[in-house]
């Protein structure tokens, strides 16, 4: 997941049930465009993405991404209850997918199903501005989960990488080479590159920029600063590089993160 545009995702959800299959419930084979997140409560599912086989049960999350061909059914003699969440990123961000695979096993705690026995609630009762409550209700879900996943994936972080990181963020407006952090934790730079991406999932001069650039935005909102100061002093002395980095990161330009 491109976890640089978390603060500009915003979920429109269309479709939520409290699913109780029958014996013979389907979803039928089609690509769909919206994302499906459903969290299974009881029973067992097959579903078919994109022609891969995968099995869901009782604390299992499905996530099928837009764009993904979905087909489905129950097991006859252990009915699926489940509830699907269907919704749309809001432009234009509907193709970035969580990090979730297909199914993921033993993920519904308490905490997550009481959200969602609330958002179920407020979807049936319709109340005034139910969708604002709705939506914070699913995004407090999202939390939930991605904080897990998180949580679980930084367990399995390399700690050579870990006291690297640390060292960038407290060095992150210096000039420092793949070399030389290499030298810090003894190992070869080409060997730390690949190490450094599938740890961290981005390349080591992307992870630097990510960080200059968060600095950078928060300098500017605060205003204390113009652009070139922002950028020079977060480590970019090419400012029409900085401006174009900053904009593709952002989705705006480092001159509006100023206005802001």
């Amino acid at each position: 997941m491109e976890l640089e545009y978390h603060p500009h995702l915003v979920p429109n959800i269309f479709l939520f049930v409290d699913r109780r299959c029958y014996p013979d419930w389907t979803i039928q084979k089609t690509r769909i465009g919206f994302h499906d997140l459903t969290f299974v409560v009881e029973g067992k599912a097959s579903y078919y993405i994109n022609g891969e086989k995968f099995t869901a049960e009782e604390g299992d999350l499905i996530y099928v991404p837009g764009g993904s061909v979905r087909e489905a059914h129950t097991f006859k003699e252990t009915p699926m209850h489940s509830y699907p969440f269907n919704f749309f990123w809001a432009e234009p961000h509907n193709h970035i997918r969580l990090p979730f695979g297909v199914v993921t096993k033993n993920v519904i705690t308490k905490e997550i199903l009481g959200y969602i026995r609330e958002f179920n609630q407020v979807w049936m009762s319709k109340q005034p501005f139910y969708m604002i409550q709705a939506r914070a209700l699913f995004e407090l879900i999202l939390y939930r989960l991605l904080s897990n996943y998180n949580r679980r994936s930084a367990t399995q972080i390399d700690p050579r990488i870990k006291k690297l990181i640390a060292f960038i963020t407290d060095h992150y407006s210096e000039n420092i080479t793949i070399g030389e952090l290499a030298e810090r934790v003894n190992l070869h730079p080409v060997y730390l590159g690949k190490l450094f991406k599938q740890n961290t999932g981005s390349t080591y001069k992307e992870y630097v920029n990510r960080i200059r650039i968060n600095n950078a935005e928060m300098m500017l909102s605060a205003g204390d600063f113009t652009v070139t100061e922002a950028a020079e002093r977060c480590g970019f002395y090419d400012i029409s590089y900085f401006s174009n980095a900053f904009k593709e990161m952002k989705g705006y330009s480092p001159s509006a993160a100023k206005k802001q």
